[in-house]
């Protein structure tokens, strides 16, 4: 099989042939329809999370079909429709997990594409407590993307307190901030959109927004303010300009 690797921190990506692999126990392998491109990918390709052991192979955002199945797992069968994204399992005993922190898990935090191989193949295998049930109608493209930019910011909005009617803002509409607004207009919240330049402004109304800040051109916060102000500014992007 082909995936892309990274051979080392801070190595070019390079393409190699790959032995099929064998799911261990509680593992799952899944043959790959799609894979999202994340800029986390980028801390395996540069070395900056501690402990990646190389060569890499990233992906986080994977659309797939189940292949093969090792033992122990009961809960998926050969041939389901299946996506993993940036979780890749936890111990699910320790405080954390009882808790349901996953992702803070103390014991066994796993992440897909840099605790093991990711998507950037044509098959990968994952513990079987990182797959999610994938509905047939959804498009290996469409639902790829969800792995990981649809859930941050659909987490974001389910536990930010926001109610259908309130007023939330998206700053920043590229990869998070694009399905941030979907999701928002989807969830009955009065949606503005906030983003540098005029030219996002029609693709920002055609995903749900009723309004558009244009923040080179004015300041978004009195802007805000002028429209009564949000419940809750989700910030898809990392820039402390933007932001204040």
């Amino acid at each position: 099989m082909r995936v892309v690797q990274v051979p080392r921190a801070k190595g070019a990506f390079e393409i190699v042939e790959r032995d099929i692999p064998e799911p261990q126990a509680g593992w799952v392998r899944v043959k790959v329809d799609a894979c999202g491109i994340c800029h986390s990918d980028s801390v395996v390709k540069e070395g900056l999370f501690p402990g990646i052991q190389y060569p890499r192979v990233p992906g986080h955002e994977v659309i797939g079909v189940v292949d093969a199945v090792g033992s122990g797992v009961g809960q998926w069968k050969t041939g389901q429709r299946v996506g993993i994204g940036w979780h890749g399992g936890n111990c699910g005993y320790c405080d954390n997990c009882r808790r349901g922190e996953f992702f803070a898990c103390q014991v066994n935090l796993l992440v897909t594409g840099l605790s093991f191989d990711g998507g950037y193949a044509d098959y990968m295998v994952a513990p079987a407590i990182a797959l999610a049930s994938v509905p047939d109608d959804l498009g290996a493209v469409d639902g790829a993307p969800l792995m990981c930019a649809g859930v941050t910011t659909f987490n974001a909005l389910r536990n930010s307190g926001a109610r259908p009617g309130d007023v939330v803002a998206v700053l920043g509409i590229g990869g998070l901030g694009h399905l941030g607004v979907q999701f928002a207009a989807k969830m009955g919240f009065k949606t503005i959109a906030i983003a540098r330049g005029k030219d996002k402004e029609p693709l920002a109304r055609k995903l749900g927004a009723i309004h558009y800040i244009d923040s080179q051109a004015k300041n978004p916060a009195a802007e805000l303010n002028k429209l009564g102000g949000a419940k809750v500014v989700i910030a898809t992007v990392t820039n402390a300009e933007a932001m204040t």
